[in-house]
């Protein structure tokens, strides 16, 4: 499978769709197209825990006060179905590998990987 989650908004992630070869990859805007619950599970089943697909940096993580909360992995999970912000992007499937996120050295494996 190559499948990308990205938001159409968010600089960062039209930067780095530029960036990397997405050719042959399924493309899914998550506002317009949220993230289904089969979907979720396929990716936690690939990171092995929701926290790794949570975006800290949300500004509802902010405006909710979520860092002072004890959160559960039920909870992020949760979050992330209900609030499209809250997933860490984006998300990259490649075959039975996971890319979260928009550090340099997610990127840079990534990058690799496909070749």
């Amino acid at each position: 499978m190559k499948k990308v989650y990205f938001l159409q908004t968010c600089d960062t992630c039209r930067r780095i769709l530029k960036e990397v070869n997405t050719d042959g990859f399924e493309r899914q805007e998550i506002k317009a197209n949220p993230v289904t619950v089969v979907q979720l599970e396929e990716m936690h089943k690939l990171s092995g825990s929701y926290e790794a697909l949570f975006n800290k940096r949300a500004k509802l993580y902010k405006s909710k006060d979520l860092k002072n909360q004890t959160l559960t992995e039920a909870d992020y999970r949760q979050f992330i179905l209900d609030e499209y912000t809250f997933l860490k992007r984006p998300v990259f499937i490649f075959n039975d590998e996971i890319f979260i996120g928009n550090s340099k050295k997610v990127i840079e494996e990534l990058k690799k990987k496909i070749g």
